[in-house]
């Protein structure tokens, strides 16, 4: 069925009389209708394509099938009600059961019209809705039986539903009024009276698919129809209006193009004649140039340029080659300073809000604006911080720039190639442009920025396009880049009051003259005591900001934290971390969504393995000393301290060899023959014969076998262990030891202290032994890290078995 409007059938005079689209229904008619509708009776069933019949309202079809236009003359002939139900697919010709819409509308016949052009139309006035229980043919047409679906109605003074129908209506009127051909709809809807009349109007006129019509005819309750009406309608009306807007925007900018361009070739018309060319942006230009703060130099270099532009023509090349280089030269703040905050508490109080621990870095910013304070002009110094990943070195400058109340600027140095990004272009080449120094000084509107240099180590050292590394030298360097020249700018800058911090992974990689002008501070990795305060203090509370959940309560026991970073974790750093808290409280925020419950009290252990599952990693634990030849050791990894454990075995043979396994690196391989050789020269003292060694073979394994392993702080734990296996002596327990040793015996220090330390605690470790000169190392750890623990500080391999072996 193709629909028709009401204002076409009266404009071609078949209609005689006012038809509108809405109709005023007897109530006792309505009833009676209800009362003829039975489950057990057939009614004649008329399917109609692309529109759809609603209650209360009136609607012309087009007959197109010959089985319906029969269907409508013996419902008109008898004055049967009939089932009015839309196809789901317009394209299919003979629609079962299955291809129409099972709700519809019982309707009845008001007219048959005949048009000029030999077609039909008929007139159809809906009454309540049904939903179709079965279909079937009487051999001319479908029949069907059906039962009453009736609608519920709002009270008669609900303000609410009263409110939501006028909005309707008011955007209605103004989507038909857009369109000339529903004008007269607009006109008709505006005289309907009736509130549940007026939904269902428009729900019959709206240009919309009947897949929405149908989940529209389908709301029983006539509120929640209006309701969604309502959202269909303001999406229906925005997609208009944006349609139209687009269609204006459009002629109006090729009209303003088009005046614009005739304007403009008149006005350089009129400059040509009179030689005034470009005098409004020459001017503008040679003002702003007056009162920038720049040096002498600087400002007879702009005058030479702006005298340049103003003999040029607008037309030439180099015009705008000039012009966008004086702007340059105007957006930079020459000479202006954002005015440093020198409250040293209220610095202090900034850092340590946003950073745990790194006590290194925020002290070496106090002092610098303690200098500040006390001198009141000082050259900002260039510091690098160096360490592993996902320690807080990027983030730390946005607190400097912050407890300094100084503007912020990032550059990222990672994979840069090109020296021009430091330089700049000369501006003789096309599309020439300053470096990423200048700009990012532009940007920050000041010359004392804190500038970051991201990842320095990073960069790309002698490329095709120059050796980036060594234009970085001109920028750090304290004694030159006071007179930092840009190639595009063709002027001296002064970087001299910028903070440059230069962030790194590894130094290695920095060449040793760009080292060599930074001040190197090293933010070392996070022990777990301290990643516990970071999670508890910064990264739970921004998380639960982050899911909006930041007044539920939800809390994370020390354990759980700790249960997260010990098994579910291994760096450094705590980028990991704010994953895996992101991750179980995502659960947590899941269940409260879908349950509305909350957890009654902190996250504990058990909830942590729930929600991450298994363990991906787990910690080293002591293991007793109840084999001969087994020894702790402590070790320095990228992502902590650790245990390790050292195993000796000997066997009887022939040519006393040495086996060593476990994935070693030379230096370890190296302390193996070093202890072994120390335990050859002092058999006597350890209580062997010299000639043991000539019928043993002896092997030291490291588990596990898959890590890596080097460096030397193994040597006495090595030393230790041939010791043990060679006199059959056990080690004390609950012991640990670190230190290298040399062929004399002598113990040397290692580094990695508070790591190491923090391990052993981990293990249940209560004694360290531990180079003498490492006390310094000691006392630089706070005391609660080394509560409970006793060192023994020794100096040579001696003193390490005496108090070892048992």
């Amino acid at each position: 069925m193709k629909d028709i409007t009401l204002e076409d059938i009266i404009e071609d005079g078949q209609v005689e009389g006012k038809i509108s689209f809405i109709t005023s229904i007897d109530n006792v008619i309505r009833g009676n209708i209800e009362q003829e509708i039975t489950t057990e009776k057939f009614i004649p069933v008329l399917p109609l394509r692309g529109i759809m019949l609603f209650p209360d309202t009136i609607v012309p079809i087009s007959i197109g099938r010959a089985s319906s236009l029969k269907l409508l003359k013996e419902a008109q002939k008898e004055d049967w009600p009939i089932a009015v139900c839309s196809q789901i697919n317009d394209t299919t010709d003979e629609p079962g059961f299955d291809q129409l819409y099972h709700t519809g509308v019982v309707g009845k016949v008001q007219k048959i019209i005949k048009l000029p052009d030999g077609s039909q139309t008929a007139i159809l006035q809906g009454y309540h809705r049904v939903r179709l229980l079965e279909l079937s043919s009487n051999g001319t047409y479908n029949v069907g039986r059906v039962e009453n679906f009736p609608e519920e109605a709002p009270a008669r003074h609900d303000r609410e539903y009263m409110a939501v129908v006028d909005a309707c209506r008011e955007t209605a009127i103004k989507l038909m009024k857009t369109n000339e051909q529903t004008i007269g709809s607009a006109f008709a809807l505006n005289n309907i009276t009736d509130r549940n009349a007026t939904i269902n109007f428009i729900c019959s006129n709206l240009n919309i698919a009947n897949k929405e019509r149908i989940v529209l005819l389908e709301e029983s309750h006539l509120f929640d129809r209006a309701y969604r009406l309502l959202g269909i309608l303001q999406r229906e009306h925005q997609y208009v209006t944006l349609k139209m807007d687009i269609q204006m925007r459009t002629r109006e900018d090729l009209d303003k193009q088009q005046r614009e361009y005739f304007l403009r070739q008149e006005i350089e018309n009129i400059q040509e004649e009179l030689g005034e060319r470009g005098a409004d942006d020459i001017g503008r230009m040679k003002e702003a140039g007056s009162k920038k703060k720049w040096n002498e130099q600087t400002a007879k270099l702009f005058n030479s340029s702006l005298e340049k532009l103003s003999r040029l023509s607008s037309h030439s090349p180099d015009y705008q080659v000039e012009y966008t280089y004086l702007q340059t030269l105007l957006e930079l703040p020459w000479g202006e300073y954002t005015k440093d905050n020198l409250n040293l508490s209220n610095a202090e109080k900034v850092l340590d809000k946003d950073h745990y621990g790194m006590e290194k870095v925020k002290e070496r910013i106090i002092e610098h604006l303690a200098v500040l304070k006390m001198r009141g002009d000082f050259k900002s110094p260039i510091i690098c911080l160096y360490g592993p990943p996902g320690v807080g070195k990027t983030s730390l400058g946005k607190s400097i720039a912050k407890a300094m109340k100084r503007k912020y600027v990032r550059m990222s140095l990672g994979g840069l190639h090109d020296e021009a990004e430091i330089r700049g272009h000369r501006k003789t080449y096309v599309g020439a442009m300053a470096g990423q120094i200048i700009k990012n000084i532009k940007k920050a509107g000041s010359s004392n920025p804190v500038f970051i240099l991201d990842e320095i180590d990073k960069v790309t050292q002698n490329t095709n396009h120059g050796d980036p590394a060594s234009a970085l030298l001109e920028v750090l360097d304290p004694e030159q880049n006071f007179a930092f020249h840009d190639n595009y700018l063709d002027a001296d800058y002064d970087l001299s009051k910028v903070m440059f911090i230069a962030t790194a992974n590894n130094i290695n990689t920095i060449p040793a003259p760009l080292l060599d002008r930074m001040e190197l501070i090293e933010v070392s990795g996070y022990l777990t005591e301290e990643k516990v305060e970071i999670a508890k203090r910064h990264l739970v509370p921004q998380e639960l900001d982050n899911l909006g959940m930041k007044d539920s309560g939800v809390k994370l026991s020390k354990a759980a934290i700790e249960k997260i970073i010990e098994d579910y974790t291994r760096e450094s750093g705590v980028r990991d971390l704010n994953k895996k808290i992101n991750k179980v409280l995502r659960k947590v925020t899941l269940k409260y969504a879908k349950e509305g419950v909350l957890p009654e009290k902190s996250l504990n252990v058990d909830d942590i393995k729930e929600h991450l599952g298994t363990e991906p990693y787990s910690r080293d634990k002591y293991q007793g000393n109840d084999y001969y030849g087994v020894v702790t050791g402590l070790a320095w990894t990228s992502v902590g301290g650790e245990i390790l454990f050292i195993e000796t075995s000997i066997d009887n043979g022939k040519g006393g060899k040495l086996g060593l396994t476990g994935n070693l690196g030379d230096v370890m391989k190296e302390s193996a023959t070093i202890a072994l050789q120390y335990m050859k020269e002092h058999c006597d003292e350890l209580g062997f014969s010299s000639d043991f060694f000539e019928n043993h073979n002896i092997h030291i394994h490291v588990p596990e076998g898959a890590t890596p392993k080097d460096g030397p702080s193994a040597g006495i734990t090595i030393a230790t262990s041939l010791a043990s296996a060679i006199t059959k002596r056990k080690v004390r327990k609950n012991i640990a030891m670190t230190g290298e040793i040399t062929l004399r015996g002598k113990v040397l220090p290692v580094g990695g202290i508070k790591e190491k330390i923090l391990a052993a605690k981990r293990a249940g470790i209560t004694d360290i032994i531990i180079c003498k000169e490492n006390r310094k190392n000691i006392e630089d750890i706070p005391e609660k890290y080394v509560k409970g623990v006793n060192f023994h500080y020794v100096e040579n391999v001696k003193d390490v078995l005496d108090f070892a072996l048992l």
